[in-house]
């Protein structure tokens, strides 16, 4: 159904047929992605020469590590979007965040403060990749509550899970997104995750991928050959929703 493969490289996946990235770290200085406008400018370039149309770049806001709010974002995106017209770089980047499920999400929510979305009332949340949350399902059923569509960030690097997959079957009964990192299907984040990668392609769990980039170093990961055949099943399926961001 799909060319998979770009034209100048056959082992690499053609991104411009999944549009867009909906989930990096390109924002410099605020976590642990870019940390200048410099290289933002090089990730930028790298994600487009890939065959990106849009970027949506998330920075995590995770209050024990980066207290990041959503004026300051805002206020450092416009800065990147200055930086990249002056250096004659046009694209299409958008802004979003990264919401870890904390106590700070929890008082954001309390306060009705409006989030910071992927597209319409899609949010990307993610939680502790060491241990189980404790109140995981409680913040995202007050996400519904509010109008908001929860997407799960990376679900396959949940890996403490992996022996209880019916932990994400729930998720997925409740209604919750699940969203691919790209580079899980290369190995980026061990075999546990790659396996898990394919088993939520395998039962159709996945309504998005992103890349998660964090840096320029990355992008070789993103050329890897695995790539291409692990998407091929999502976008024959017609479920992933990137081309509609």
């Amino acid at each position: 159904m799909f060319n998979l493969f770009g034209k100048k490289d056959a082992d690499v996946f053609d991104y411009g047929l999944l549009h867009a990235d909906m989930h990096s770290h390109l924002l410099p200085a605020v976590d642990d992605g870019s940390p200048d406008l410099a290289t933002s400018a090089e990730m930028i370039k790298g994600l487009t020469a890939l065959g990106f149309k849009k970027l949506i770049t998330t920075p995590h806001i995770m209050w024990d590590m980066y207290q990041n709010t959503r004026p300051d974002l805002e206020k450092r995106f416009d800065a990147l979007k200055e930086y990249l017209i002056n250096e004659g770089i046009t694209v299409d980047i958008r802004l979003a965040a990264e919401y870890f499920l904390d106590d700070n999400l929890k008082k954001l929510l309390a306060r009705k403060e409006p989030l910071l979305t992927i597209h319409e009332n899609r949010v990307l949340v993610e939680f502790s990749l060491a241990s189980e949350p404790m109140d995981l399902k409680e913040i995202l059923f007050e996400m519904l509550l509010q109008g908001y569509q929860p997407v799960i960030a990376h679900p396959e690097r949940y890996i403490y899970y992996e022996r209880h997959k019916s932990f994400f079957e729930e998720l997925k009964i409740a209604g919750y997104y699940f969203q691919l990192n790209l580079m899980a299907l290369a190995g980026t984040y061990g075999k546990s995750a790659r396996e898990l990668a394919h088993y939520f392609i395998k039962h159709n769990y996945y309504e998005l991928a992103g890349t998660d980039l964090h840096n320029k170093q990355q992008l070789t990961h993103l050329r890897h050959h695995s790539i291409a055949a692990g998407l091929k099943p999502l976008l024959d399926s017609g479920k992933l929703l990137n081309r509609e961001l």
